[in-house]
């Protein structure tokens, strides 16, 4: 049983005998995979692959490659969509020398299909729940947040993130944007890193203050689920914190978080900031100002920012992290 959608690797479950082929299918063999496009104008629940395939298809289909590599040969399935957009396709394999599904299997298993339609659609009702507790629970200590699925649409949000609109634009397919176009770069960069699950340059991005807003840092983070919990569609945290503006001198830890720094990064950023010239601060720190330059154009990049003036704006006096100010609850 496979949870799918276009914009990330499966989830799944299965038995024992095929485990080693759907981890291996999970990890890039799927991009490959267009047999759900055959089932899924199936109404009649679980069909073949030689009713989907000709021989000479089946002869030169990718996937069937795949299964034979591992002693299979033979598939039938069904594909059931999901109110979040992903599907569930349930798949049941043969060996190969077993040869195609009889009729009297496919009977079996068609028996059970209105029960695993329904059981798939509780199960991704579940996960939603589970999303909206999650933003629910956030809200209680002040903060906004929203949960998105993996292919980066909103499936949840607390009436704090609600009342952020100077911040957020709403995008086609309860997609999301940043209303700065330097930050919603890097936010965009983030969401896709998070969903192809690899660690993205940036996952802290700050937004600039403005007459209706102040300052905040987006963390963008993945929702870590059990990994049998293969309905957890929703897998990006987007939190929303403020930064105190002041007169005080930004710590290098303070920096390191809010923005994603390396501790290399935040402590050259915090000279900076506390007003000294970038030669100085490569001395206090031993490097050359080579390796200070390329420190800082890292830290304009991660702090969407694009000169050492508007770098010091930003940073000078930023507070540790804190709820934004319940002026901004409706």
């Amino acid at each position: 049983m496979l949870v799918a959608s276009e914009a990330h690797p499966p989830r799944f479950a299965a038995s024992a005998s095929i485990m080693d082929a759907l981890i291996e299918f999970s990890s890039d063999a799927w991009r490959n995979n267009d047999r759900p496009l055959r089932w899924k104008p199936s109404v009649d629940g679980f069909l073949r692959d030689v009713e989907l395939f000709s021989p000479d298809e089946l002869e030169t289909d990718p996937m069937r490659h795949e299964l034979i590599r591992y002693g299979l040969g033979w598939q039938t399935g069904m594909v059931i969509p999901m109110t979040n957009g992903e599907v569930v396709i349930y798949s049941v394999e043969r060996r190969l020398q077993d040869g195609p599904h009889d009729p009297t299997s496919i009977a079996s298993l068609n028996v059970l299909r209105p029960h695993l339609a329904r059981a798939g659609l509780v199960a991704a009702r579940l996960g939603l729940e589970r999303a909206l507790a999650t933003v629910s629970a956030l809200q209680s200590v002040g903060l906004p947040a929203a949960v998105m699925s993996a292919g980066g649409q909103v499936v949840g949000t607390n009436g704090l993130f609600d009342a952020l609109p100077s911040i957020f634009q709403p995008l086609a397919y309860d997609g999301l944007a940043i209303g700065d176009p330097k930050a919603d770069l890097l936010f965009q960069e983030a969401v896709r890193s998070t969903s192809a699950a690899i660690v993205p340059i940036v996952r802290s991005i700050p937004v600039r203050q403005t007459i209706d807003q102040p300052a905040v840092v987006l963390h963008v983070l993945p929702l870590r689920r059990s990994a049998r919990d293969i309905f957890a569609g929703a897998n990006i945290l987007v939190v929303a914190a403020s930064i105190r503006m002041g007169n005080q001198e930004p710590s290098p830890q303070i920096l390191s978080a809010l923005f994603d720094l390396s501790p290399a990064e935040a402590k050259l950023a915090a000279s900076l900031v506390s007003g000294r010239p970038l030669k100085a601060a490569a001395l206090d720190h031993g490097i050359t100002v080579k390796t200070a330059r390329t420190y800082l154009e890292r830290v304009f990049y991660k702090t969407g920012t694009g000169r050492q003036s508007e770098l010091v704006a930003l940073l000078s006096g930023a507070a540790p992290l804190a709820p934004l100010a319940a002026t901004t609850r409706l």
